[in-house]
């Protein structure tokens, strides 16, 4: 066990190492995925090597790629948001080497937005969006899904799963968070069926385990699958799939039975507890019900426990270590196992390195605009 004395933070134990089935990673600290729209025609940038290589090389022991569409005709959120299938892949291998080459892993985060598809800016503007159900008036724009469909989605899942290990990829991650596809099927507000796939959360979580299922069978054993999950739901930020620890468990033990080895516990502020009666949070109870990984998120050195009305602010090193210091004792007990890191690393590729070192002093406040007009640049050019 560590100790981080007052006024001080050391974030020594979370540069240990970590392994899980074939991934080694040198410490906790993963970049997050992030949607950058940096692809256009779906194709992979050009400079999405430089750009996630950079994270390894400033200390991240991993990055998960932004969403990347499976080979189903209305997965897509975007014409910018690239594939993972066909042409992109060679794309994708080569920036698998460059994160190699850096010392690093790589996961692929698959997407299929489902309800939440966008339909001017994406491929088969003409086809409706598929989901879990068809919520409101029926208008022709989204169809709830038949078995087939099911079965097609399943099949383009395990598709890009298997591109991911034969492309050297260290594993892949299911984007199963905040209203995309499998989350339509786990929250029931957003799904109504009445046969197999909805219902009880056993059925719920159906459509979900037959894609992890099928994923484990076209790759390997010890290929490591992730699963990012969460209550939240778009901007419903109150939104609840588990109210108590046992529907917890009832909603994530089937999902590691099938061959999740690591979850993905997607919260806004990573202190605050998930249930009454304990200060663990989504992570640590993710962990606790599944005996699994798990890697938890939210506002990670951007803002301070002591003023949860500054969401995605940094005011200096004192917020920074307020942070850093819970952190630190959330994992020495063991709460969860790794760290993702969102847009601090948008704004400090190097923000791991820099703690490290205590150079505090060193880190720029996040600034939306100021990465928004540094990711435009970087589209036309290379990503740094």
């Amino acid at each position: 066990m560590s100790s981080v004395a007052e006024g001080e933070v050391s974030i020594e134990p979370l540069f240990t190492p970590f392994e899980c089935g074939s991934l080694r990673l040198s410490n906790r600290f993963v970049m997050s995925p992030m949607t950058r729209e940096m692809s256009p025609g779906n194709l992979l940038g050009d400079g999405a090597a430089a750009y996630y290589a950079r994270r390894i090389a400033g200390g991240c022991a991993m990055v998960v790629t932004e969403g990347s569409a499976i080979a189903h005709p209305v997965s897509h959120a975007s014409s910018r948001v690239p594939n993972f299938y066909g042409d992109s892949l060679p794309r994708w291998k080569g920036v698998a080497e460059e994160v190699h080459a850096k010392g690093g892993a790589i996961f692929a985060q698959l997407w299929h937005t489902g309800l939440y598809r966008g339909r001017e800016d994406t491929l088969n503007p003409q086809e409706p969006s598929i989901a879990a159900s068809v919520l409101g008036e029926d208008d022709g724009s989204v169809r709830a899904m038949t078995t087939r469909d099911i079965e097609d989605v399943v099949d383009a899942y395990a598709a890009s799963a298997a591109h991911a290990y034969e492309i050297g990829f260290d594993g892949v991650e299911i984007h199963g968070a905040h209203g995309y596809l499998p989350d339509q099927f786990f929250w029931p507000p957003m799904n109504k069926r009445t046969d197999n796939y909805g219902g009880s959360i056993e059925n719920r979580v159906r459509f979900a385990v037959e894609v992890i299922a099928e994923m484990r069978r076209r790759t390997a054993p010890d290929f490591p699958i992730m699963l990012r999950f969460s209550q939240w739901k778009g901007a419903k930020y109150d939104a609840q799939v588990a109210r108590t620890p046992q529907e917890l468990e009832a909603w994530l033990t089937p999902l590691a039975d099938a061959g999740v080895d690591i979850f993905d516990a997607s919260t806004r502020r990573f202190w605050l507890p998930e249930f009454e009666g304990s200060d663990m949070n989504l992570a640590g109870w993710a962990k606790k019900v599944t005996g699994k990984a798990s890697m938890t998120v939210g506002s990670v050195g951007l803002e301070s426990p002591l003023e949860v009305s500054k969401i995605g602010e940094m005011n200096g090193a004192d917020v920074s270590t307020a942070n850093l210091r819970r952190l630190v004792e959330m994992f020495d007990r063991g709460d969860f196992d790794l760290v993702a890191l969102g847009r601090i690393v948008l704004t400090n590729p190097d923000w791991p390195s820099l703690v490290r070192a205590g150079r505090f002093d060193a880190i720029r406040p996040y600034d939306a605009a100021a990465v928004a007009e540094r990711l435009e640049c970087a589209a036309q050019s290379a990503i740094v």
